[in-house]
Parts: C-alpha cells; sequence; structure tokens
C-alpha cells in the first residue's frame, strides 16, 4: 500500500523532524510512505475573509497538483468524522481488501483546507474537535497511521 501524506508549510522543529523520521522508519514495514510539502502563505493578523479564501485557494491549488490520479484522498478537517484507531485500522483493512492501494492523507495550513481541496477528499477525518498546529499533526497522523498497521498485522502496540 501507498501511503501519501500532503501538508502545508515545511516542518521547522527538529523534535517535530526527528518525530516524523521515527515513524518514516517504523511505517517502512508496512507500506510506501511519501510526504510532500507544498508552501505555505503568509497570512497577516488582520486578514479579511476575501484574503483568508485567497490563502486557502491558493495553497489548495498546490496541494491539488500533488495529488497522485486514483488516489483515495482523506483530508483532515475539524468538520470531518471522528473515528477510533480501530476503526481507522478497519477502514484502511478493508481499502487494501477492496483493492485500494493508495491513500493520500491531507494536512492543511494554520487557515485549513480550500473548498475545491475538501470537494476533491473522498473522506474527511477530524482527530478532534480541539485545535492542533498542523505542524504538530503530520506527527500525529504518521502515528496513527503506524498504530493502524499494527493493528492490522494482529502487533503489540494498541492499548
Amino acid at each position: 500500500m501507498r501511503i501519501n501524506l500532503i501538508t502545508v508549510g515545511k516542518l521547522k522543529e527538529k523534535y517535530l523532524k526527528d518525530a516524523v523520521k521515527e515513524y518514516e522508519k517504523r511505517l517502512s514495514k508496512y507500506c510506501k510512505l511519501t510526504i510532500s510539502e507544498v508552501a505555505d502563505e503568509k497570512t497577516p493578523e488582520d486578514a479579511s475573509l476575501i484574503l483568508i479564501k485567497q490563502i486557502k485557494d491558493k495553497e489548495g491549488e498546490r496541494i491539488l497538483k500533488k495529488i497522485p490520479e486514483k488516489a483515495f484522498v482523506i483530508a483532515l478537517a475539524i468538520e470531518g468524522d471522528q473515528v477510533s484507531s480501530l476503526d481507522l485500522a478497519n477502514f484502511l483493512d478493508k481499502s487494501m481488501v477492496s483493492g485500494i492501494s493508495d491513500i493520500t492523507f491531507i494536512i492543511g495550513g494554520s487557515l485549513g483546507l480550500s473548498n475545491e481541496v475538501l470537494k476533491r477528499a473522498n473522506k474527511e477525518l477530524s482527530f478532534s474537535k480541539l485545535t492542533f498546529p498542523h505542524q504538530l499533526m503530520r506527527v500525529l497522523l504518521l502515528e496513527q497511521v503506524y498504530r493502524c498497521f499494527r493493528i492490522i498485522a494482529k502487533e503489540p502496540y494498541h492499548k
């Protein structure tokens, strides 16, 4: 299975980079993982709703260019479905069995995702109603994907 992660912005903090590298290493046993970063737009503190939409649209265009043509797309969005780790593992397992071999997760920037990206998504997933820094979400998502593969393989990890 191929897991693609498309994110807005680069990781800056060393501890986050180290965590991502660790999960890349762990996931290499279970899937082919690719991580694509697209440039983020600077957002002024007093940005108008029109400017916010324009920024999300620019970032969205960059994201859409990176999505593999036949990928099943899961957008991380606060309005998305909240599922358990077991539910997500079951979804990934069923996807593999049904022939879906390319899943792309998308993490937007600090303003979220454009409407066009959300329209392209096959599924919207929310980790919580809480707001998390989008750079930290990369680590949280990779940890959950790793947990899912461990659950699918019936290996100890999930508690």
